[in-house]
């Protein structure tokens, strides 16, 4: 699976950039249980070098066998070599620089799916225990290439063995100050929020009373760690919901417009043309 693309090298940037994968600013493509690539593959198209950044949706692990690697994870840096595992949960900002000889692989989940067994693993570096993670990747990886019967079962207990071994090994977390940690949790506890209520409400005020602050403090959480606002965030969601109402229903635009909470119709499609970039009738055409 090691795939080629452009991708993360924005020397000039004046903010963290945030990806989905394959570099991309925002993604609506579809996903299987994980994606992964050798370090080499990727690395080399961009001199060794990538950028920091950082992925919305995305859990990965850096598993570096060969070479070395200059790792800067959440304001800390490792100077590595063989073996060792970088965690990498979604929204920690992370860069590297390789030796033209590195080997190793990097593995993307989506972070809803690691959430979803054992606490998330944070941010760090394993340099011990390795082993016992590689040898969990390569059964995942197996299972991921060649799937079996039951596959999703499967792959559920793969990622929960690697949870397992992930908070065995680690020994050198990164640590956050505790106003960067504050920040994290709230763009996470806003975006559940926003899964739980997007049909209810659209006001930003709501959602920051749900967690707490100001509606300006949660504006510029969603902007520093999220890298859009707090509104933007809500109508992606609510795009994503109209997006599989148009494909998958038989309800007229007006009737999808009015279930999301938009009575007027006209004001429903400026929305989701801003957002997917078509109005929503072209978009059911198109597909």
């Amino acid at each position: 699976m090691d795939r080629g693309c452009n991708l993360l090298h924005y020397p000039n940037m004046n903010g963290v950039p945030t990806y989905a994968l394959y570099g991309e600013a925002d993604s609506t493509r579809p996903y299987d249980w994980l994606h992964w690539e050798t370090i080499q593959s990727r690395s080399r198209l961009h001199g060794y070098r990538i950028v920091p950044h950082r992925h919305e949706h995305f859990f990965q692990i850096l598993s570096l066998t060969g070479g070395w690697a200059f790792v800067t994870l959440d304001g800390e840096q490792f100077d590595l070599k063989p073996p060792a595992i970088v965690v990498v949960p979604a929204l920690a900002v992370h860069g590297y620089v390789f030796s033209d000889d590195v080997e190793g692989v990097v593995v993307t989940l989506m972070e809803r799916d690691v959430a979803e067994g054992l606490e998330a693993p944070p941010a760090g570096v394993i340099t011990s225990g390795t082993a016992e993670v590689n040898s969990v990747l390569d059964v995942l990886l197996a299972e991921a290439d060649r799937p079996g019967g039951w596959h999703d079962l499967a792959m559920r207990a793969h990622i929960t063995l690697l949870q397992v071994a992930l908070h065995r090994g680690r020994n050198q977390p990164a640590p956050r100050n505790p106003s960067a940690a504050r920040a994290r949790f709230h763009a996470t506890a806003f975006r559940w929020l926003v899964d739980q209520r997007f049909r209810e409400t659209r006001r930003i005020a709501d959602y920051a009373k749900g967690l707490g602050i100001s509606p300006t403090h949660l504006n510029r959480v969603c902007r520093q760690e999220l890298g859009i606002s707090a509104l933007t965030v809500i109508e992606r969601r609510i795009a994503l919901e109209a997006r599989r109402q148009l494909l998958f229903s038989t309800l007229t635009i007006k009737q999808i417009g009015a279930g999301l909470g938009y009575e007027d119709p006209a004001y429903f499609t400026r929305v989701l043309k801003r957002v997917l970039g078509v109005t929503p009738a072209a978009f059911r055409r198109r597909e």
